[in-house]
């Protein structure tokens, strides 16, 4: 889907609640192509990439922490954002090339300056408090992609920052940058290689912060499984401590359970060890989706009435509790009635 202009500056889009409007071409991010306008190796195993319109129409400001979903082969990926996001004159996303066949390696082995691919976004998943003073910013491995973006709009809005980057020895990207950004008033930086230095790093500058600060973390399991347990060994609070996740934890199958559609009052059953979104789309009902696994947030649905067993890794605590909203691709329930 390409976007459509009606002027040099604007594209006109479809009346909301009987108002006409136009947008400036920036605000669109449905599917659209974009141009590959360079590659750059950072690591053995990690290429950085930086995207513009295909059709040279501007591109649309995002928030910190956000991301792209790229159409890759037969694959739809998530990849996050790496600048500061205010006045984008292109996109850029490092992918790291994971062994399988997924889409990061038909990236890899297909793309190179010139091409034109398929770009949802940017969307917003993991973005900074409004109004903060000062952040602890976690990364681990390709995690480090978010973090400096979190990084380079704390520079930019005059957040004092602290980054953790942990990562294997010839395998840490983007530390140019990193380091470009520490040699600036406010902000400071730890290289860490190894598990147990990372967290020995880690526990001290969750002890020494000063009240206020928010903390982001983005990278393996493992990282941030040791980020949520020193922050609360620190005396943290929940909604000061944020993370974004590249898979979730494991779950059992789960009880059955059955499933009413409004509006059409259609009845879905769910067996054990299948998904709410799985039996939504056999069902003919549509449902955006792409992970399928709790992290990336596509598949959230509205629950009218029942209780939700909250199983993803995106919703807050006050959002599960409210229980008006959950991710079909993994979360379970009884007697639940959803509004896809």
């Amino acid at each position: 889907m390409s976007n459509q202009h009606t002027d040099e500056t604007s594209a006109t889009v479809p009346a909301v609640r009987g108002i006409s409007a136009h947008l400036h071409a920036a605000y669109d991010c449905a599917p659209r192509p974009m141009r590959v306008v360079s590659t750059t190796r950072l690591t053995p195993d990690i290429t950085h990439m930086r995207l513009v319109s295909a059709e040279g129409s501007p591109l649309r400001p995002y928030v910190a922490g956000s991301h792209l979903i790229v159409t890759a082969g037969a694959h739809r990926n998530a990849y996050s954002l790496v600048d500061d996001g205010l006045r984008p004159d292109s996109y850029g996303i490092s992918v790291l090339r994971r062994a399988g066949g997924g889409g990061s390696q038909w990236l890899h082995d297909n793309i190179a300056a010139g091409d034109v691919i398929e770009v949802e976004g940017p969307r917003s998943m993991f973005a900074p408090v409004s109004g903060q003073r000062r952040v602890l910013l976690v990364a681990g491995g390709i995690g480090v992609t978010a973090i400096l973006s979190h990084a380079r709009a704390a520079l930019r809005d005059g957040v004092e920052a602290e980054i953790i980057y942990s990562h294997r020895r010839g395998h840490g990207a983007h530390l140019p940058e990193l380091r470009a950004l520490a040699a600036r008033d406010g902000v400071t930086l730890h290289e860490v290689c190894g598990r147990e230095r990372t967290r020995a790093v880690m526990y001290a500058a969750f002890a020494r912060q000063p009240l206020g600060t928010h903390a982001y973390a983005c990278g393996p399991a493992s990282l941030l499984d040791t980020y949520v347990e020193m922050a609360a060994q620190a005396g943290w609070p929940g909604a000061r401590v944020h993370l974004e996740r590249f898979a979730a934890p494991e779950h059992d199958a789960g009880e059955p359970f059955t499933v009413t559609i409004v509006p059409s009052g259609a009845v879905v059953e769910v067996p054990a060890g299948t998904s709410l979104l799985h039996r939504l789309l056999e069902s003919g009902v549509a449902v955006p989706h792409m992970c399928r696994q709790g992290v990336c947030g596509e598949c959230r649905i509205t629950v009218r009435s029942g209780r939700v067993d909250h199983r993803d890794c995106v919703l807050t605590d006050d959002e599960k509790a409210a229980g008006d909203t959950m991710l079909c691709c993994v979360s379970r329930g009884t007697d639940l009635e959803v509004q896809p």
